[in-house]
C-alpha cells in the first residue's frame, strides 16, 4: 500500500494501529468471556470527562465495571499489574460519572479486569479476575 493510501486510510478509520486492534480484539474476546459466564452486557467503551470504561456488565443486583488488558506476551508482569493507582481513581471517577448518569441508583458494584493473551493474532487464554479492587480514596464511601 502505497504511503498516500495508508494516510487515506488512517483517517477514514480503515487503518488502526496494532495496539488498537489488538485492544478491540481483546475487548471483544473479554466481552465473549463474560457473556458465557453468564453476566448481562450493558456497555462497552463509556466515556467522561474522567477517562473510559471498557465494558459494563450486570451480574444479579451487581453492576461490573470491567477493565480489559491485552497483551501479547506477559513479559515480566501479569497485564493486570498495569491497573496502577492513577488508573484504579480514573476508573473509580469514571465508574462515578456512569453511576450519575443513571441518577445514582442505590446499586452494588465492583471493578473486574480480563486480561487476554494473544499468540500469533489470536486468543490463546483469558483471565478474568473478578472485585479486583475497591473505589479509589477520596471516592470510597467507607
Amino acid at each position: 500500500m502505497r504511503l498516500l493510501e495508508k494516510l487515506k486510510a488512517r483517517f477514514a478509520g480503515e487503518l488502526k494501529p496494532e495496539h488498537m486492534r489488538r485492544g478491540e480484539l481483546g475487548e471483544q474476546a473479554a466481552k465473549r468471556h463474560l457473556q458465557q459466564l453468564g453476566l448481562k452486557f450493558l456497555a462497552a467503551n463509556f466515556h467522561s470527562e474522567h477517562g473510559e470504561i471498557d465494558l459494563i456488565f450486570r451480574e444479579g443486583d451487581c453492576l461490573v465495571f470491567v477493565e480489559v488488558k491485552t497483551r501479547s506476551t506477559e513479559g515480566w508482569t501479569r497485564p493486570a499489574a498495569a491497573v496502577n493507582a492513577r488508573k484504579k481513581k480514573l476508573l473509580s471517577q469514571t465508574a462515578l460519572d456512569y453511576l450519575r448518569r443513571l441518577k445514582n441508583p442505590e446499586v452494588k458494584f465492583r471493578f473486574d479486569i480480563v486480561e487476554v493473551l494473544l499468540g500469533n493474532g489470536d486468543v490463546r487464554e483469558i483471565r478474568h479476575l473478578p472485585n479486583t479492587f475497591a473505589l479509589s480514596k477520596p471516592y470510597r464511601f467507607a
